[in-house]
């Protein structure tokens, strides 16, 4: 089955917190998933005043510059894993370095019975 982690962070805090990763712990660690078969995609993303919020309201198209709501925390990557249920995912998220500065939402991707 497959899930995805969504990792959250206080962009302001992100780097500068005692426990802190570094990129290439980061880097390390999604290439230890990766080599266990268990890695389908993973991505950093850019900070949150990079992004765009598009809404079709109405048959016109809307874009506002930014997130779509204010959080305190950012989504700020993501793993894309193949995980036998949610408490392998889980074990994966625990150990994603961000963690111990953020959060990881683990949802699973839902299967389209087509």
């Amino acid at each position: 089955m497959k899930y995805l982690c969504l990792v959250y962070a206080d962009e302001s805090l992100l780097h500068s917190l005692p426990d802190s990763p570094e990129d290439a712990e980061c880097q390390a660690y999604a290439e230890q998933v990766a080599g266990s078969g268990r890695m389908l995609a993973a991505e950093a993303l850019e900070p949150v005043a990079t992004a765009t919020t598009v809404r079709m309201r109405g048959g016109k198209v809307s874009i506002t510059d930014g997130p779509f709501a204010e959080t305190k925390e950012q989504l700020a990557g993501f793993y894309l894993v193949e995980a036998q249920d949610l408490n392998a995912a889980i074990q994966v998220a625990a150990q994603i370095p961000a963690a111990r500065v953020g959060s990881v939402e683990v949802r699973p991707v839902r299967q389209l019975q087509v």
